[in-house]
């Protein structure tokens, strides 16, 4: 894993936990939706709305939390069952569930991208949503949780599939954080003829890029980059290509950076970090 640069390391104007009265990290689900163009790979990046409560400002992938409906038993699904998934994260299989539906609609919410098709049976059971504008209504519909995902899946006749996710990573927001999440990352290719957009209220641009073009603006100054994003972006970036990202086989084990004092400065450092063993599990104000 590589070391977090100094910069990125900084917590900022972020409160730290008092004492040892954490805040539990909510699951989520990240997906970083790949594709390649001319020889390129590129992943979609949003910036979330200056003034939010979590990353507000920061250029992120797409996801948010688990919603209690996500867990729904009679969503429509095709491709590894939540058993392997559940294997995959080592968490339970209802919690397995629930994160991979977490991961298709906030990626169809967030960027428009339905990762879903039309008919559980074969050879139907391979096709995908090839125009997901035709669901507005029920994107939207989503985003203002008037409607569940096994609704709109129910409603028009979809099948979500699983198949098209692979799992990435699984990162834990630092203790002393005020808001913490317990994200799983997955990996997704853009499908053929659906096109990603940035209509969600929660960020203010969007748009497709180079993982080596992206650190390269960070590192200008021009955008701000969470740990996971940027250790995410070197990996993705290391890969080279679509196929190389899409073939690589991971192990998923729990990352939480921790929080420490260097001389008068506050820095995060992760698993691997000679001082990661020796910090503190908490800093006093």
């Amino acid at each position: 894993m590589p070391e977090l640069p100094d910069r990125i390391s900084l917590l900022g104007d972020v409160q730290l936990a008092r004492g040892h009265e954490f805040v539990p990290a909510k699951d989520a689900a990240t997906v970083m939706l790949l594709r390649e163009r001319e020889g390129e790979l590129q992943v979609f990046l949003q910036r979330r709305v200056t003034g939010m409560a979590f990353a507000g400002g920061m250029t992120v992938f797409p996801g948010g939390g688990v919603d209690r409906r996500d867990s729904d038993v009679s969503v429509a699904w095709s491709g590894p069952d939540p058993d392997w998934w559940a294997d995959v994260f080592g968490c339970h299989r209802g919690l397995a569930r629930a994160l991979v539906c977490a991961a298709v609609r906030e990626t169809f919410e967030e960027c428009g991208v339905l990762l879903a098709g039309p008919d559980p049976q074969p050879p139907a059971s391979h096709a995908v949503v090839a125009d997901a504008f035709r669901y507005a209504e029920g994107r939207a519909a989503l985003e203002s949780r008037e409607l569940s995902l096994a609704a709109f899946l129910a409603e028009h006749g979809l099948v979500l599939r699983a198949d098209l996710l692979r799992p990435w990573s699984n990162w834990v927001t630092p203790e002393e954080e005020p808001r913490r999440y317990d994200a799983r990352f997955f990996l997704a290719v853009m499908p053929s003829g659906q096109r990603a957009d940035g209509a969600t209220s929660e960020a203010d641009g969007a748009g497709w890029i180079s993982p080596e073009k992206a650190l390269a603006r960070w590192r200008a100054r021009e955008v701000g980059l969470l740990p996971p994003t940027w250790v995410t972006l070197t990996e993705l970036a290391e890969c080279g290509s679509l196929d190389a990202a899409i073939g690589t086989q991971r192990t998923i084990e729990k990352i939480m950076p921790k929080v420490i004092r260097d001389g008068g400065r506050i820095r995060m450092v992760l698993p691997g970090d000679p001082r990661y063993s020796g910090a503190v599990g908490h800093l006093e104000p």
